[in-house]
């Protein structure tokens, strides 16, 4: 069986209620807007829309606003406001977004959130901002018992009860070493397996894919075969803090597409990066469980695994995206994207598997573009790094998608795209030189909808995977390949 098919056959029953989302709708429009953005009235975005509106919104109003989400049922951005500031209020309603008033600021939030890093960081602990609920939401999983509990228990509800929520995971928060088409390295004491994030060109103008930083960290080499020769060589790994690795093929005349491959002969085309909203629909791809979707459940997420290197010791890493999609062994340094073709995350790790459900974490690829200097594919279509930053001012009154601002709209990291923004653009557009239209496709369809040059951020990272016997990485290297998530492991608790 051809490697391709074969890594996909692995979760394709389990797959095919995703891929069923995923496809056919993938040309559809999720809704007009219906209205001009006057006060008081929220429009009706798409996912990707409402994400690049979010980006804005925070972009030109700060700690003003206290959070943001996606209302998929109405197809609405919902953002927090504390205080009634009603110039705040104005504004964002005529951008388009509903508001909702709450009473925890973006400060008091973070606050809440350097208590918990302070009193308890500890393995098996996680927490993220849900602007849903406007709280801090700490999961605790299974082996925080006895003392511990009690510990993260008290303070928890030291920070009140308006402010922080605490519930319990069944499973145990581990990376999943896997990803897209698998890789392999062979490391002393066995072999580890991760998976493929997203090709990208490195900053030198060389072929090269991301994957998670945990994989990097483990091991240099790593080949598209199980016993294969090495084809790809890491040249930048960061593990804990962050988890991403840039990988660059050995041979420089590699063709590496800017796709990930969801079975079935379909790919999904990524042309940028996109910013995770709360509340959004999005697929992870693996080939140890094949295509799953879910939705984003929080952002800024710090996640403390239990270090494999020291007994005593625990990796954190921060900034990640937090999610109820599934995921097992085998899936670390996978991707995460958009219906539309946004590239979205890494998979990191997380608590639970595909058959009872859990939480799942992934790297923003934005901050890995960022501080990688590669760009997406062939370094075009606005495939740029950093959390959207732009240049000029952000004009919150233009329509969804928009690069609005004054002066050159340029968005950080690589990828940096030269030109006047036009805050009077329709969803998506970008004005100036480098605009960029749809064009993402779906199983081959064009998707003449499609946002691009969807930016995010947020730090993330997973915890180092030291190999077992049977460990595997998944992206795929060599000519030709395509991203996607890769397979699952042994013998280590990474994914």
């Amino acid at each position: 069986m051809p490697k391709r098919k074969a890594a996909i056959a692995v979760g394709g029953v389990a797959a095919l209620g995703a891929a069923a989302l995923l496809l056919p709708n993938a040309n559809a429009s999720q809704g007009n807007d219906q209205a001009s953005g006057a006060a008081g009235t929220a429009k009706t975005l798409k996912a990707a829309d409402a994400s690049n509106l979010a980006a804005q919104l925070q972009k030109a109003l700060g700690d003003a606003l206290a959070g943001a989400y996606y209302d998929s049922g109405k197809q609405q951005l919902v953002v927090n406001v504390v205080n009634g500031d009603k110039n705040v209020v104005v504004q964002a309603q005529k951008a388009g977004a509903a508001v909702r008033q709450v009473a925890n600021s973006t400060a008091e939030l973070k606050a809440a959130a350097r208590t918990l890093k302070t009193k308890a960081t500890m393995p098996g602990t996680a927490w993220a901002v849900d602007p849903r609920t406007d709280k801090v939401v700490v999961t605790a999983d299974s082996t925080v018992t006895g003392a511990k509990w009690d510990r993260l228990e008290s303070t928890v509800r030291g920070l009140g009860a308006d402010m922080a929520t605490l519930k319990k995971s069944a499973g145990t928060f581990k990376t999943f070493v896997s990803g897209g088409d698998a890789i392999f390295s062979q490391v002393q004491g066995g072999q580890v397996r991760c998976s493929l994030g997203f090709n990208v060109t490195a900053s030198d103008g060389s072929p090269a894919f991301l994957t998670a930083g945990h994989c990097g960290v483990a091991a240099k080499d790593w080949s598209d075969s199980q016993n294969g020769q090495p084809v790809a060589t890491v040249d930048q790994a960061t593990f804990p803090g962050n988890d991403f690795s840039l990988v660059k093929y050995n041979d420089a005349a590699t063709q590496a597409p800017s796709e990930v491959n969801v079975g079935n002969g379909q790919t999904v085309q990524i042309k940028q990066a996109a910013d995770a909203t709360v509340g959004s629909t999005v697929f992870r791809m693996g080939s140890t469980t094949g295509l799953h979707n879910g939705q984003v459940t929080g952002l800024d997420a710090t996640v403390n695994f239990q270090s494999e290197t020291d007994p005593n010791g625990v990796d954190t890493v921060n900034g990640l995206i937090q999610t109820n999609v599934c995921a097992e062994a085998g899936d670390s340094g996978g991707s995460l994207f958009t219906q539309d073709g946004g590239a979205v995350g890494l998979t990191s790790g997380g608590s639970g598997d595909c058959k009872s459900g859990g939480e799942t974490f992934f790297q923003p690829v934005t901050a890995a573009l960022q501080a990688t200097g590669a760009t997406l594919g062939d370094g075009g279509n606005g495939a740029g790094a950093g959390a959207g930053d732009q240049a000029g001012t952000a004009d919150p009154s233009a329509s969804a998608g928009d690069q609005a601002g004054t002066g050159a709209g340029d968005q950080a990291g690589a990828g940096d795209q030269a030109g006047t923004a036009d805050p009077s653009a329709s969803a998506g557009d970008q004005a100036g030189a480098g605009d960029q239209a749809g064009g993402d496709q779906i199983g081959g369809g064009a998707d003449p909808s499609a946002t691009v040059g969807d930016q995010s951020g947020a730090d993330q990272s997973g915890a180092a995977d030291q190999s077992g016997t049977g460990d595997q990485s998944g992206a795929n290297a060599g000519t030709g390949h395509r991203s996607g998530a890769g397979s699952g492991h042994g013998g280590s608790s990474r994914r």
